[in-house]
């Protein structure tokens, strides 16, 4: 490994190590651990309803980062996610299955499978299943974008693990610092020798599959609005990932498609994406398309 290398794995370790999970001793109505489908013990979900009303509520999917191979649905990074309850909106924090169960595509198909499992069950837990959107920070941020754009066009569907009648379109995505082109990502001789462990294989043996898990790779007229932010410092996820795909999206699905924002001076996992100030942003960008 570079040295750079050592670095950013060091930064991304001690992020992990201290900053602590989410308490939702707080949150009177939910459901933990609920299984949206059958095929791994990952594939659960927490509903936390907000605390006033009888909704139904819009919901936010929030989908963690851990460079796919690690997170969980109650560690930090959902807390300015569960901010949303107090707009009115249920949350629904998701596992899905890490590179150490299974490789590219299971953890978008399990993404698509929580989705068709919220529109299903929906009625049961006071949910709006025409009203869904999808968060997601660094690898979460890759799958609610991917989710985003192949929603509802068969695409990276596995409809074997449940409720496959059901549309996985989704009507607002929010994707902070996300991977989004993997083909460009890092360093090419190493990709095409090594390979990416989302991946398993390497670009010279697969560059089919390191399109499919490429947001950018499957734009097209009539995706749901994206909220695009990156830091300008990321040492993980360089913001030139953000800033290609915002292009890519204005000209193959139209200006109105997406909303970008550089947050200046800000690295991988920085705390000025959580402050009041820009969870509020966030939150009436999902309001403009979700109320």
């Amino acid at each position: 490994m570079s040295g750079r290398g050592k670095e950013v794995d060091a930064y991304l370790q001690q992020i992990f190590k201290t900053r602590k999970g989410v308490d939702t001793d707080r949150i009177r109505r939910k459901w933990l651990d609920i299984p949206y489908a059958s095929l791994s013990p990952a594939q659960k979900l927490d509903i936390y309803l907000p605390e006033t009303g009888d909704g139904p509520f819009p919901v936010v999917i929030a989908i963690h980062g851990g460079s796919f191979t690690a997170g969980d649905k109650r560690d930090f990074q959902v807390a300015p996610m569960l901010a949303a309850l107090d707009r009115g909106y249920a949350v629904v924090p998701i596992n899905y299955r890490l590179t150490g169960e299974a490789l590219f595509p299971a953890q978008i198909g399990d993404v698509k499978a929580a989705i068709r499992w919220v529109r299903a069950n929906a009625a049961k837990y006071s949910l709006r299943p025409d009203r869904i959107a999808l968060w997601g920070d660094s690898a979460g941020g890759n799958l609610a974008a991917l989710a985003g754009v192949t929603g509802g066009t068969g695409e990276l569907e596995d409809k074997s693990l449940g409720n496959g009648g059901q549309s996985s379109k989704v009507a607002a995505v929010v994707d902070w610092y996300g991977p989004i082109d993997f083909l460009t990502m890092g360093d090419p001789q190493r990709l095409a020798e090594k390979g990416n462990k989302l991946i398993g294989k390497t670009t010279l043996e697969a560059p089919q599959l390191y399109r499919e898990a490429s947001p950018e790779s499957h734009i097209h007229p009539g995706i749901p609005p994206i909220l695009i932010q990156h830091g300008d410092a990321d040492r993980v996820i360089s913001v030139s990932q953000s800033i290609h795909f915002a292009d890519a999206l204005r000209k193959g699905a139209g200006e109105g498609s997406v909303v970008i924002d550089i947050l200046k001076g800000a690295d991988h996992l920085d705390e000025r994406f959580t402050t009041p100030e820009n969870t509020a942003r966030v939150l009436d960008f999902l309001d403009k398309y979700m109320k």
